[in-house]
């Protein structure tokens, strides 16, 4: 019986970095595609097609879309950098504040971090940052504390403020440090499909990454898009393909 292959299957990597590495799985895969390409040289005479051609160079390059977020993946399959630590940095998209006094201190003031402009609420319109003594519609914000300082005629505006604060107990955060030219992790990449009780599985023994894409639309999910070349390992394998039929 004839073999067939449907739907996006599975796919692996795992940091070839050490050996007690943690597998990870891309969630929600919606695509895998694995390409193999060689250059040719043609031989030609004095007619128009060769007389004989010669492979020379490979290359196995593949892209994944998968539409699950995962920390250690990307660490471990793109960046290669110190393991994701514990806490994030948390974005608040125009927080209701009305002016008081003069001030307003956000909800997330004692994890403040960042600044990220002040828009009134009535009709959008921006305010402008100074590094203190705002006058008409400008403010000034203590980065500090959360702080935002307004001029007195600014008093029961009602405000939308963005800002950036730190969660230490929530979500993972990978540091990115610029790291000397040539370093990338290498990861062994597994990608398994079944169907009809048959199964294909290929096994790429040493990868690295190329590209980490991110995309957003208007009414749809974010997938994120990863790509990456295959090579031969120590052993001199590049891997291997096993199926059915």
């Amino acid at each position: 019986m004839a073999q067939y292959e449907f739907g996006t299957g599975a796919l692996f990597g795992k940091s070839l970095g050490n050996s007690s590495a943690t597998p990870v799985q891309f969630g929600a895969l919606q695509g895998v595609t694995i390409d193999t390409a060689f250059t040719t040289k043609e031989l030609f005479g004095r007619f128009q097609f060769p007389l004989a051609i010669g492979r020379g160079t490979g290359k196995m390059t593949g892209k994944a879309d998968f539409a699950q977020f995962n920390a250690q993946a990307f660490n471990d399959l793109f960046f290669g950098l110190t393991a994701p630590a514990t806490g994030s940095v948390r974005t608040v998209v125009e927080e209701t504040q009305t002016v008081a006094s003069n001030i307003v201190t956000v909800t997330n003031n004692a994890t403040f971090s960042r600044d990220l402009g002040v828009i009134k609420a009535s009709d959008s319109s921006p305010y402008v940052k100074v590094a203190n003594t705002p006058i008409g519609q400008q403010y000034s914000c203590n980065e500090s504390t959360g702080v935002y300082t307004f001029n007195t005629t600014q008093n029961a505006v009602a405000l939308k403020v963005s800002y950036n604060y730190t969660d230490a107990a929530n979500g993972k955060k990978i540091t990115l440090t610029n790291q000397q030219l040539g370093n990338a992790p290498q990861f062994l990449a597994v990608f398994t499909q079944t169907f009809s009780g048959k199964s294909l599985t290929w096994v790429l023994n040493a990868c690295m990454s190329s590209k980490l894409g991110l995309t957003t639309k208007l009414e749809d999910f974010t997938i994120p898009s990863f790509d990456f070349q295959a090579f031969a390992d120590a052993s001199n394998e590049i891997g291997s393909i096993s199926m059915d039929e």
